[in-house]
């Protein structure tokens, strides 16, 4: 543990990918050195072991077991290893489902594998999951409705760019909503944000994906977002912080 933590995080970054980082341990007391707690994701379950140790002693870090929707083409062998770790943690992702172009291909394999999680994490009961949903919002949400009863999960939809009817979908099923800075840039996708409960919202980065003038966001990068998402919902940024830590707090807690 980072004896320099301070003892409530103040931050929260809820889907970042530390280990894509050359400066991984580094970034790990960083974030309990800013107080930002922080979920680092995985894509496949052989880098859970890694990370596991990595964030063993962290503060404010906390891993996730995944197998990225992305890359179940390769990898749906994998989903085994994946149910064999689950008791483990209590958090998982990056899970959930692409139909963009470049990986539509493998999607009835990503449903296979996507309907395989939901029934472990059902199983074992009190998961909280990160799930990745581009272009595939109402089919992610079919499968929470019927493998992932409410009381037995939590989802968390990762940078949700869904119609604002599936939104409220999602909401009616108890999900949350993990915002990031690039969701407030265009005006469609902030128009979703201002529509959405502001007590099932979270920050994320999605770092190193995103990036600012060319460099990869850092996890402390989410007080910018605090901030921005404070002028989208007319409350001041002092309030805004303290709601953020309060979701996760009760997100974790129902």
């Amino acid at each position: 543990m980072n004896a320099t933590a301070p003892v409530k995080p103040n931050w929260v970054d809820f889907h970042c990918h530390l280990d894509l980082y050359p400066d991984h341990a580094a970034l790990i007391e960083e974030c309990d050195r800013e107080g930002v707690a922080t979920l680092t994701v995985t894509t496949t379950p052989k880098a859970w072991a890694r990370n596991r140790d990595m964030a063993a002693h962290a503060k404010h870090v906390r891993v996730a077991l995944g197998l990225h929707p992305q890359l179940v083409g390769e990898r749906e062998s994998e989903i085994a290893l994946f149910e064999s770790l689950l008791s483990e943690t209590r958090y998982v992702g990056e899970v959930g489902l692409d139909a963009s172009p470049r990986f539509y291909k493998s999607f009835a394999a990503q449903e296979r594998v996507f309907e395989r999680v939901l029934r472990a994490c059902a199983e074992h009961g009190d998961k909280v999951l990160t799930v990745h949903s581009v272009r595939s919002a109402s089919k992610v949400l079919g499968h929470v409705e019927k493998s992932l009863p409410l009381g037995r999960g939590r989802v968390v939809l990762h940078w949700f760019t869904g119609s604002l009817s599936e939104a409220r979908r999602a909401i009616d099923l108890g999900c949350y909503f993990s915002v990031n800075s690039e969701m407030l840039k265009g005006p469609r996708h902030r128009a979703l944000v201002e529509q959405l409960p502001v007590e099932r919202i979270l920050t994320e980065t999605d770092g190193p994906f995103v990036q600012s003038n060319g460099v990869a966001v850092r996890p402390q990068a989410v007080a910018d977002t605090v901030i921005n998402l404070a002028l989208i919902k007319g409350l001041n940024p002092s309030v805004m912080a303290p709601l953020i830590l309060r979701n996760l707090s009760g997100l974790l807690s129902r």
